[in-house]
């Protein structure tokens, strides 16, 4: 756990949150003995919306005919 107050915080802000994102704790101290923590905020993933290939995607117009190639195990 990293310990660090307010004024020295702003001057390490970006290795403060190095520290953060590599798993460890940081936690801000202020002089009124407020205390903050840094976290990573984990980004969602995204996740296909339906219907948001629309269009993209066609189908010949033989897709569903038997092929050449395994006519013969065909009953």
């Amino acid at each position: 756990m990293h310990k660090v107050n307010l004024k020295d915080a702003q001057t390490q802000l970006a290795e403060l949150i190095e520290e953060a994102a590599s798993g460890k704790e940081v936690i801000i101290f202020r002089n009124d003995g407020t205390s903050f923590q840094i976290v990573p905020v984990e980004a969602e993933k995204p996740y296909p919306k339906f219907g948001s290939a629309k269009g993209l995607i066609e189908m010949s117009d033989d897709f569903d005919e038997p092929l050449e190639d395994f006519k013969e195990y065909a009953p």
